[in-house]
């Protein structure tokens, strides 16, 4: 008799290991999936506004963040703006001879379009090549005023990795609040369907690999 009960569990044993592969492949795609779906979601970061030392326009995406920065300036929550500067293209073109103003220049006169005075309009020192030396010039410029808070302007899927960048590099500057823009047009639930927020997306993800790792990859300078 046990025999005949053993002969027969056998084939059912057979049969149910493959279909356990089966519901773990199923489960991975799914949680695969789900991720792919709500990835450019979670990139987005909103944190209420509350009154500041300044306002800083992180550079890039001309002239969206320059005019949130003025709307967020006009609602009274900071009495100043600041941005910052590269040295490039501006030193590669001035070998050319070919005037170039800088990025900064331009943001300021955006915000000096929209009503923001000459005299609440900062450039920051020293020059930046990305955005984790655009947090650590805001990070000393709050510090150097007593580490109170800055809101951080920049687009809405950077948020996060704005966020992530603050916390392991200026993070004993003071506080931040990072701000998107509020007319950006990043399709956070279908960021697939164009190119623009896809490269968005895996720039950013990858922004935040290393910045987790502790931003082992440095930009070619």
């Amino acid at each position: 008799m046990p025999t005949i009960l053993l002969g027969s569990l056998l084939p059912n044993e057979r049969v149910r290991r493959p279909q356990l592969w089966v519901y773990v492949a199923g489960a991975v795609v799914f949680a695969g999936l789900l991720v792919f779906l709500n990835v450019g979601r979670w990139l987005v970061v909103e944190e209420p506004l509350q009154k500041a030392t300044a306002i800083a326009v992180l550079s890039g995406r001309m002239p969206e963040r320059a005019l949130e920065a003025a709307r967020i300036y006009q609602q009274g929550y900071a009495p100043r703006v600041w941005l910052t500067h590269s040295s490039e293209p501006g030193a590669s073109l001035a070998k050319l001879s070919v005037p170039y103003a800088g990025e900064e220049a331009y943001n300021q006169e955006v915000l000096l379009q929209q009503g923001v005075p000459q005299s609440a309009i900062e450039v920051l020192d020293p020059p930046i090549l990305n955005t984790a030396d655009e947090i650590k010039a805001i990070g000393a410029a709050l510090a150097q005023d007593g580490r109170g808070t800055v809101i951080l302007v920049t687009s809405k899927v950077h948020t996060r990795r704005t966020r992530a960048l603050w916390k392991r590099l200026a993070g004993g500057d003071g506080a931040a609040i990072v701000r998107g823009v509020s007319s950006d047009p990043f399709d956070a639930a279908h960021w697939w369907r164009n190119t623009r927020d896809a490269l968005d997306v895996v720039r950013e993800v990858l922004g935040l690999l290393n910045a987790w790792a502790g931003l082992p990859l440095q930009p070619a300078g």
